[in-house]
């Protein structure tokens, strides 16, 4: 049989033997690992290709000093795993809890070789087919109108061994370092291959070219033994507290930012790398300069007859000869392995190291490729977390949801409730949800509504890029309108030059909720779906186009949604007005009343107390509302017969019997107080 499975999985193409697989994933890191645990929950057919002899190799390099900057709190004071995962950036999603990162590193920065280790338990746990040793070399494409996309990808490794695969899913990171070629390069030393003992630097003036978080770590270790470190880039130095964005310098590493501001000779400094210039001299010392003083003169003719900057500005700040350069500029994507055919092309500007990929994660120029991971950070860089492992997990598997759609017909995950439980399920959803609060201003939840707002159907964690688009990429249909449930920063909140510590930085009352800074739920009603072309016009900086309603949850200091005032009762307001219903929830002796005086129960009532799955008024609970004042007290009459006094027809008997019968409402699910 297992000879047979083999033979029949080989094709040939012009006279060279392949191997077919439905999904090929290039890159057994984490994303990569990712892709393959939801692909074999779902049965299908795949096969995940590494160069590595083990996953995660990246991991096993860098970051070069082993401290990650990837939060691994083990105590959050709740037992709420999906809480957790709001607080745990490193974990991978999977059905087995042995696979949670706690349980591999104590530290709050792990060791990078606590990641190795848990990615080789991922793969090796949960049985992943992960084809180790091999490097893609070349990627192709081969029409046919037959194929999922109409066309076939073609794998060739370094064995030039071929594989044919009808969907490709790229997990391979960015790993390719960024170079700034200018005169005197040569001489600088790569973050990739520099020394990471601090005994190497010891007395030793250096520069640092970049100011991410590997030139800071960089910095960071060799601070304490160095003469001085100055660090050159043509940006300012960005704080993650102040944009909010995880990939900006954290403070782990800041610590030549206070010997810089405290004059302890460090600093920092602005400049254009490629204008920059590398001389050095007899002994062995690297000055810098300025590339035009260079022009038209030869560099090897030494130092002296060049002209440096401080021939002519004695003060010039670079004027102090270096011993070393250090090179930390970051990495790129590698587009070396994919032929022309494919389309794959780098963004534009900043985003010039990822390829160009849609918001649905797919690739711009072909149908069937999909970027995963570090790679397709591209759809929010600089925004939110999605090059993050903590970001990236949630991204993959909506990726792998839309594929189940379109190949294989699985819409997208649902979940049906009646109306009554709409203020409910969104209120569970802002506190619990690890996907929202992660990949904020990214992902989604999205509420359809039902006819006459009778019920809904809940979606969780939707790219909200392409919400034009959610009826063919999930298999479920809008046409009673929507809401979407989004976590958002405020407008004006983030950025390198925002002081987020002023006072009264946080507003507390919800008539100023629309004004909250800090991450909160923000919930978007619209009448109808939103087309293609109002997501291209909205306005900048809004994930979705300008709704019918909205409605903004107060941010909260715990970040705990629940406060009945604040919280709940604005919530369930809005909604009301959005439906034009009564979404409170009733005891049946209410409903009872309603039945009489009413043209139109509420929701609650028609869905419960008619279909006899109201609140029952039986004793204890009678009892529990009198003591909290929502009904009044009153004395019960002896039951007779054989009907106990919590039945239900006792109740009922005993509500004719009143004379006054209590029509405060209960809100007992959402633990509101009406006004």
């Amino acid at each position: 049989l297992g000879l047979a499975l083999y033979t029949g999985s080989l094709r040939v193409v012009s006279g060279a033997a392949f191997l077919y697989h439905d999904y090929c994933i290039i890159g057994a890191g984490p994303s990569g690992l990712q892709a393959a645990y939801f692909l074999q929950q779902a049965g299908r057919d795949y096969v995940v290709f590494e160069r590595s002899h083990a996953p995660g190799s990246f991991f096993a390099l860098y970051p070069r000093h082993r401290k990650l900057i990837s939060i691994n709190k083990r105590y959050t004071g709740k037992s709420n795993s999906e809480f957790n995962l709001r607080h745990d950036w490193n974990s991978l999603l999977s059905h087995d809890r042995r696979l949670l990162f706690r349980r591999y590193s104590r530290d709050f920065f792990p060791d990078a070789d606590a990641m190795v280790r848990y990615l080789e338990d991922f793969a090796a746990l949960l049985k992943l087919r992960v084809q180790y040793n091999t490097a893609i070399v070349h990627v192709t494409l081969e029409r046919n109108a037959q194929a999922w996309n109409g066309h076939y990808f073609l794998l060739t490794d370094q064995d030039r061994q071929n594989y044919k695969c009808s969907s490709l899913l790229v997990a391979t990171g960015t790993w390719v370092p960024n170079v700034v070629n200018f005169p005197g390069s040569e001489y600088v030393e790569g973050y990739e291959t520099v020394s990471i003992s601090p005994e190497d630097f010891a007395g030793q003036t250096v520069l640092i070219l970049g100011r991410g978080n590997s030139a800071f770590e960089t910095a960071e270790n060799i601070l304490g033994v160095t003469n001085f470190i100055h660090m050159v880039s043509r940006s300012r130095v960005r704080l993650s507290w102040a944009t909010h964005y995880v990939g900006d310098l954290r403070a782990i590493n800041n610590g030549l930012l206070d010997t810089y501001q405290l004059k302890s000779l460090d600093g920092l400094l602005e400049g254009d790398l490629e204008d920059l210039a590398i001389i050095k001299d007899k002994k062995g010392k690297l000055h810098i300069t300025l590339r035009f003083y260079l022009e038209n003169r030869n560099t090897s003719a030494g130092i002296d007859s060049v002209t440096l900057p401080q021939d002519e500005l004695d003060n010039f700040a670079t004027r102090a000869p270096y011993d070393r350069v250090i090179r930390c500029l970051g990495w790129k994507f590698d587009f070396s392995i994919y032929n022309r055919s494919l389309r794959m092309m780098p963004g534009k500007g900043n985003k010039k190291k990822y390829p160009q990929i849609k918001p649905s994660y797919e690739s711009r120029g072909t149908r069937g490729l999909f970027v995963l991971g570090t790679a397709s950070h591209s759809v929010d860089f600089r925004k939110s977390a999605g090059g993050f492992i903590h970001g990236f997990r949630y991204t993959t598997r909506a990726v792998h949801r839309l594929l189940e759609n379109r190949h294989h017909g699985v819409p997208w995950p649902s979940t049906v409730y009646p109306i009554t439980q709409l203020t409910n399920s969104i209120i569970k959803r802002v506190n619990e949800a690890s996907g929202l609060y992660q990949m904020f201003s990214v992902l989604a939840d999205i509420i359809l509504l039902r006819e006459n707002a009778t019920a809904f159907e809940y979606l969780e964690e939707y790219p909200v890029g392409v919400l034009a688009e959610m009826e063919t990429q999930t298999g479920r249909k809008a046409p009673n309108g929507l809401f979407v449930v989004i976590m958002e920063y405020g407008r004006n909140f983030s950025g390198a030059d925002k002081d987020v510590f002023y006072y009264n930085r946080a507003v507390g009352e919800a008539q100023h909720a629309w004004q909250s800074n800090f991450l909160h739920p923000v919930i978007y009603y619209y009448k109808r779906l939103p087309t293609e072309r109002e997501m291209r016009l909205r306005p900048p900086d809004w994930p979705l186009p300008r709704p019918d309603a909205i409605h903004h949850i107060v941010e909260d200091f715990l970040t705990d949604w629940t406060a009945p005032n604040a919280h709940i009762l604005p919530l369930r307001r809005f909604l009301e007005n959005c439906l034009s219903t009564d979404l409170r929830n009733f005891f049946a002796e209410s409903c009872f009343l309603f039945a009489f005086t009413r043209q139109k129960l509420p929701p609650f009532c028609w869905q419960g107390y008619v279909r006899m799955q109201g609140l029952v008024g039986s004793e204890g609970l009678r009892r529990h509302a009198v003591d909290a004042g929502l009904l009044e007290d009153y004395t019960p009459t002896d039951f007779s017969g054989d009907s106990p006094p919590d039945s239900h027809e006792g109740s009922q008997d005993q509500l004719l019997r009143d004379h006054t019968i209590p029509v405060r409402p209960l809100q007992h699910l959402v633990n509101t107080k009406d006004e």
